[in-house]
């Protein structure tokens, strides 16, 4: 597809994204079907009259399935990069989750895993307007382990 087919198809389905999700459209459809509907006795509610508005809504399904998908993953890389922007410009950010959306499933998992472990260490932490990474989390973490052992090493001395 040459660059200036490109720009027309774009052109196009931009167009189409945004006149399909308009109240036009939905109004424009409502006197079609409303049209096919009083059409019926004429027709003697034929096969024909029936087959006509079934070919007519499979094929407008079948077209819109794809301009759906093609704005959905226009508004998914638009959303990412934002994100990633966002990421990249606060310090206390990790950059290591920028581009994540390449990741398998199981990776996206594991992540999820990690960030439920961050939510979990900031619940325990008295300042609630403290930011952690997971990194600093599982340091905090550890540190609050290693004394939590440690004292109750000591009170099971003083048990004793």
């Amino acid at each position: 597809m040459s660059k200036s087919d490109q720009s027309i198809f774009e052109r196009f389905s931009n167009w189409a994204t945004k006149f399909t999700g308009s109240s036009y459209a939905f109004i424009g459809a409502t006197i079609i079907v409303i049209g096919w509907a009083v059409l019926g006795p004429v027709f003697k509610y034929s096969e024909t009259w029936q087959l006509v508005i079934n070919t007519g809504t499979t094929i407008i399904t079948f077209l819109m399935v794809f301009l759906i998908q093609k704005a959905q993953n226009k508004d998914s890389k638009a959303i990412q990069i934002k994100l990633n922007e966002l990421i990249a410009a606060n310090e206390k950010a990790s950059n290591r989750i920028v581009d994540i959306e390449d990741l398998t499933e199981k990776e996206l998992d594991q992540l999820h895993c990690y960030y439920e472990k961050l939510a979990d260490f900031a619940e325990e932490d008295d300042d609630i307007h403290s930011s952690h990474s997971i990194d600093a989390a599982q340091r905090n973490q550890d540190y609050k382990d290693e004394l939590f052992r440690k004292r109750h090493q000591e009170w099971q001395q003083k048990e004793q």
